[in-house]
């Protein structure tokens, strides 16, 4: 859902007919969908040596693969083009990497990689990984177009700080991954590329904004991709593709330049398909930063070290028990059921729930301020180039004044309260990461659940932007697989900060289940 949004600056900046150049054509434009395919069986774990085919390549472990290159039993080169044969002949059915870096640029970035690796130059932990980064995040020199038709050629002639640390630990940037227009919503479609698709039923979505990150991972496209969460972007994506999405707590993941540097609601982060693969990749994107006013002073490098090792038993967890909204049934059962996992990591387990009253409004209400800030200055020269999203918030932004703005914000900040009491008996709240499963891709969002109507077009994922608005950090893991072979993702809140232990919890619960190693059909 909506992120980095207030871009009145971005806004202002031209396209550079030089660069555009260097932009190869996307791979996948709008994809028809296809008919639902069957599931295939999980499939072991991998285990790579040099001598690994190219589809073992793509799916192995990202933090593995990075270890193989550093000790020269794998090449950069060789997993650039495993991953490249992968993209040209799985991308067309998904439309997950809408921009591509042209081949002979990223085998050109895999040659230098190998070549430093030679001469003992270890750039840093993501050292010749192909990584994928969001289109909504500034990328010098590839087309970022965030959807939107105002700038489907337009290309940066600056990194935003997560491309600039992906780039400074190593990685080499191997294009664009889709999103909803201007990061909108949770289903990935815009008028730009078309719809991405649910590798595990291509008439299904597979929700957003982080959508195409999540779809590339799932179908071993890429090892690691970026995104952004303000209402559950980095959760609802893995969460419908059963892969991992982290949404860290905020300041985590400094990410300037932004109009809103003291904003909580929108952060960035990792995607991966394991836990232990999010955890490495935080590691290279969090730590410090002075542009940013909210950063956390710790490095990221405490992300670096083993998951494993954790004893749970006597840890307290709190399992939702319905937070007064409405559920398909499938997701709350399928959720409910994981109490036994939890259990048998010795966790001390009751149903509890933190008191939300307020997160509703508090979200709205600076939904619309910070999308009326970003937009309503071009709103009026643009208006039929800018989405019926846009629209409303910049309409409800207008309607908000100043006393309305306060009592929201003291709303939230006795709302962060009761969260923190009640995290003082529970070190976990555990709850579904959305309330339905993944629906048709030609449907822009669910109107109605169980019966209830749906006021607008993101009232369906209140469970997750409820915890957005606390603030706490929140993971999503696969747990199950519907009846009819829809990925279900569970949600582990922590406390204040506590990303650490989320992600700890998370790989305890991860291989328990092992759930996440079940693959799409035909990849």
């Amino acid at each position: 859902m909506s992120e980095r949004l207030t871009r009145r600056d971005a806004l202002k900046l031209g396209t550079s007919a030089a660069l555009t150049a260097t932009v190869s054509p996307l791979l996948s434009s709008a994809v028809r969908p296809h008919s639902s395919a069957h599931l295939e069986a999980p499939k072991p774990d991998d285990s790579a040596t040099a001598s690994t085919s190219g589809n073992e390549i793509c799916f192995m472990r990202a933090k593995h693969l990075a270890s193989l290159i550093r000790e020269k039993k794998l090449s950069s080169r060789e997993v650039m083009q495993a991953h490249l044969k992968q993209i040209e002949r799985v991308n067309p059915k998904v439309n997950a990497i809408v921009t591509l870096v042209p081949e002979e640029q990223l085998m050109a970035q895999a040659l230098a990689a190998d070549e430093a690796i030679a001469k003992g130059n270890w750039l840093g932990p993501l050292h010749g990984l192909p990584v994928g980064v969001k289109d909504l995040h500034p990328t010098r020199g590839i087309r970022t177009t965030h959807g939107s038709p105002l700038y489907k050629d337009d290309i940066p002639n600056f990194d935003c700080l997560v491309v600039e640390r992906e780039k400074k630990a190593g990685a080499i940037i191997i294009g664009k991954t889709n999103v909803p227009e201007w990061g909108l919503g949770s289903q990935t479609f815009n008028p730009v590329f078309g719809p991405t698709l649910n590798p595990y039923d291509l008439t299904k979505t597979c929700g957003g904004s982080t959508g195409g990150g999540a779809v590339a991972l799932a179908c071993g496209m890429l090892p690691l991709a970026d995104g952004s969460d303000m209402g559950g972007s980095l959760r609802n994506p893995p969460n419908f593709c059963n892969v991992v999405g982290i949404r860290p707590s905020p300041g985590r993941v400094p990410n300037p330049p932004t109009t809103l540097g003291w904003f909580t609601l929108s952060v960035d982060g990792p995607v991966a398909r394991d836990v232990s693969d999010c955890a490495f990749f935080l590691s290279a994107l969090a730590g410090f930063d002075r542009r940013s006013p909210i950063a956390i002073d710790q490095a990221g490098s405490q992300f670096a070290q083993p998951l494993s090792g954790r004893d749970f038993k006597g840890a307290r967890v709190a399992l939702f028990k319905d937070l007064g909204l409405p559920w398909e049934a499938a997701v709350r059962d399928a959720v409910k059921s994981q109490r036994k996992v939890f259990e048998s990591l010795g966790c001390i387990v009751e149903e509890a729930e933190p008191d939300f009253k307020d997160a509703d409004e508090c979200f709205l209400t600076w939904r619309h301020w910070s999308v009326e800030l970003g937009f309503g200055d071009i709103l009026e020269a643009n208006v039929d180039k800018l989405n019926e999203y846009v629209h409303w918030h910049v309409q409800e932004g207008r309607k908000l004044t100043g006393p309305q703005l306060a009592r929201a914000e003291a709303k939230r900040t006795e709302l962060y309260q009761r969260m923190r009491r009640f995290m003082e008996k529970y070190e976990f709240f555990v709850l579904p990461v959305n309330q339905v499963l993944p629906f048709d891709v030609k449907t822009h969002y669910p109107t109605e659940i169980a019966g209830v109507k749906m006021k607008n077009y993101i009232a369906w994922m209140k469970s997750a932007y409820y915890i957005s608005t606390v603030g706490n950090p929140a993971i999503s893991v696969p747990c199950a697989f519907s009846d009819s072979g829809l990925p279900i993702g569970i949600q582990i809140v922590g406390r204040h900060n506590d990303d650490w232990g989320v992600l700890q919890m998370a790989f305890a619960f991860e291989q328990t289940t092992n759930i996440g190693k079940r693959r799409p059909p035909n990849v």
